[in-house]
Order: structure tokens, then C-alpha cells, then sequence
């Protein structure tokens, strides 16, 4: 009976545990609070509790639905250094409508891909002797470097300032 238990989809399910951090896709880096059990239109379902402390939101995702959602581990070391390696790397500037490249980096962003994120960093990202931005590219770039410095700060186990601060540095020197 024992070995049921063990071999049961309810044990396997947890590649994700209390106290992880994770990455969703929309909304960045939270803290696994744990699991709950709730009834929804009379079907019993197992909940994943994420807290995203930055949005004051709460999250809670069906088990089931945890990896389709988008739902992942934080980058490993390598897969951050690939984002860093975006950052230092010429911006591409694109003469296509603001309206169009704004769609192309909101989606980027929400892909929750660090390596994308790094992107639109680096593309939005202006130095002091280039023309000022407008408001919703100010926005835009904030959005894309507080989403990457989260996930960044705690990889690298500093806080988001800190993070922030390293990866302008990064740009600067490259």
C-alpha cells in the first residue's frame, strides 16, 4: 500500500515545493506559499499558492495546469548569463511603428524568458547623448529591467536595487 502512495501522481506532481521561487510567465518572480485544496464547480482541485510580493497579488494555480501555464524554476546560472550576454550586445533599433514594437516587446516581456526580457532592455535602454523617450518607452523599459533585475536578484541573492545597479553597470561597460 505503501508503494502506491509513493508512485501515486499526487507525490510526483510537487517538482515544485513550498519556499521556491518560481517564474510565471506575466507577472515574474513569487514565492511558493504552498498548496491548497478547494472546490470549484463542484470538482475538488489541488492548488499551487504563489505570492507575488512586488504586485501584493496572490496567485493560485490548478497542479495540473502548473507546467502548461508557463510556470518555471528560476534560471539556472547559464541560462542568466546567456540574458546578460543580450544586454552587452548592440541594440537593435527597428523603424517599424512604436504601436508594433511595442506589441513585439509586451510579448517578450510576458514570455517570462530572460534571455527576451534582455532584449527589450537593450533595445529601450538609451544612453544620455540619445534622443529622450516617450513616456510609454520609459514604461516599457522599466517594466522589462524590473522584471529581469527580480529574477536576477535572486539568483544572484542581493536585493532588486542591487540588481538593477549591477546589470546598468553591465551595459555600461559593454
Amino acid at each position: 500500500m505503501v508503494e502506491d502512495v509513493e508512485k501515486s501522481p499526487m507525490t510526483k506532481k510537487n517538482e515544485f515545493n513550498t519556499g521556491d521561487f518560481v517564474v510565471y510567465p506575466t507577472h515574474g518572480v513569487g514565492l511558493i506559499k504552498g498548496t491548497e485544496t478547494q472546490t470549484i464547480a463542484g470538482t475538488e482541485l489541488e492548488l499551487l499558492v504563489i505570492d507575488f510580493e512586488q504586485d501584493r497579488m496572490t496567485l493560485r494555480i490548478p497542479l495540473t495546469k502548473a507546467k502548461t501555464s508557463g510556470l518555471r524554476r528560476l534560471s539556472s546560472r547559464k541560462q542568466m548569463d546567456a540574458a546578460i550576454a543580450k544586454l552587452k550586445g548592440r541594440a537593435r533599433v527597428r523603424r517599424t511603428m512604436w504601436s508594433r514594437r511595442a506589441q513585439e516587446y509586451e510579448a517578450k516581456i510576458n514570455s517570462g524568458d530572460p534571455v527576451s526580457i534582455a532584449e527589450v532592455v537593450r533595445d529601450l535602454r538609451r544612453s544620455s547623448n540619445q534622443a529622450e523617450q516617450s513616456y510609454s518607452e520609459r514604461q516599457m523599459y522599466q517594466a522589462a529591467i524590473d522584471r529581469l533585475a527580480r529574477e536576477f536578484a535572486k539568483i544572484e541573492k542581493i536585493d532588486e536595487e542591487a540588481a538593477i545597479d549591477r546589470l546598468e553597470k553591465l551595459m555600461d561597460a559593454a
